[in-house]
Parts: C-alpha cells; sequence; structure tokens
C-alpha cells in the first residue's frame, strides 16, 4: 500500500485537515490520500504567535491545515502580516524571504510558505537576540 508513513509517540499532536489529533499511545499511521497535515513541532500553538515573525507562521498554519471556513480569513491575516513587516523592516533579506512567503502562499502552496516562514522566525530571533546584548555584557538570558 502506498502512501506517507508516520510515526507519533504518546503525547503527540497531529493537525489533519483542520481536525486536531491528540495520540494518547504510540501509533504509526498512513496516510494513503492527499492530506494537508502538520505534527510535533510544526504546530505553533495560538499563545506562541506572540512577534511579527510568529503571528505569520500561525496564520499560514491556519490556511494550511484549518478548515475550509478559516482558509480566506487566515491568507488575509498572513497577508495582512507579511504586508507589514516588509513594510516595517530595514532588512533586505527579510524582505526577500517574505516575498518567497507572500508568492507560496498566493500561489496556495502553504506548506512551503510555512518552511519560508520558519525562515523569517529565525531571522526574527537573531535580530532580537542581537538587540538584547548590552554593549559591556551579557543579555538577561546570561545574567545569573
Amino acid at each position: 500500500m502506498a502512501g506517507l508513513g508516520i510515526r507519533l509517540e504518546a503525547g503527540d499532536r497531529m493537525i489533519l485537515n483542520g481536525a486536531g489529533i491528540h495520540f494518547l499511545t504510540a501509533a504509526q499511521i498512513r496516510l494513503t490520500n492527499r492530506a494537508n497535515f502538520l505534527f510535533g513541532r510544526q504546530i505553533m500553538p495560538p499563545e506562541e504567535a506572540t512577534s511579527p515573525a510568529r503571528l505569520i507562521y500561525y496564520a499560514l498554519q491556519t490556511a494550511y491545515v484549518g478548515t475550509p471556513e478559516e482558509k480566506m480569513t487566515a491568507l488575509a491575516e498572513a497577508t495582512y502580516h507579511i504586508t507589514t513587516f516588509m513594510q516595517e523592516t530595514t532588512s533586505v533579506s527579510a524582505r526577500l524571504i517574505l516575498s518567497e512567503a507572500m508568492k507560496a502562499a498566493s500561489e496556495g502552496n502553504f506548506y512551503q510558505a510555512l518552511k519560508i516562514a520558519r525562515r523569517i522566525i529565525r531571522h526574527e530571533d537573531a535580530v532580537i537576540g542581537q538587540a538584547t546584548v548590552a554593549p559591556d555584557g551579557p543579555n538577561e538570558s546570561e545574567a545569573g
């Protein structure tokens, strides 16, 4: 039987075509049809969408695995957050990454857009990390 095999551990979570699944025990599954899904660390809970890049990821995630009713709203939210980020950043590389994400999303390639959005999260984390380093000392997380 052809398809995609996935092994999940007890406690893992998956979103499959808009339905949230929580695995109580370890399981091996095989998806035999086309399906939109995310699992494990790919899933961002809403309470973690706390920065511009994470808001983009969360909106794209919803556009990818959300219900049909959620998809259009989520795409509009992603477009808004991407456009806002592009206007506010001074980073040329961030704008290029955001343009790639916008293009993928507008073409309906939401999984590809999510992969690109992970890059903008890493970029944002790096910039914020640099901003929190004091000129003469460690950043707050390094202070004892």
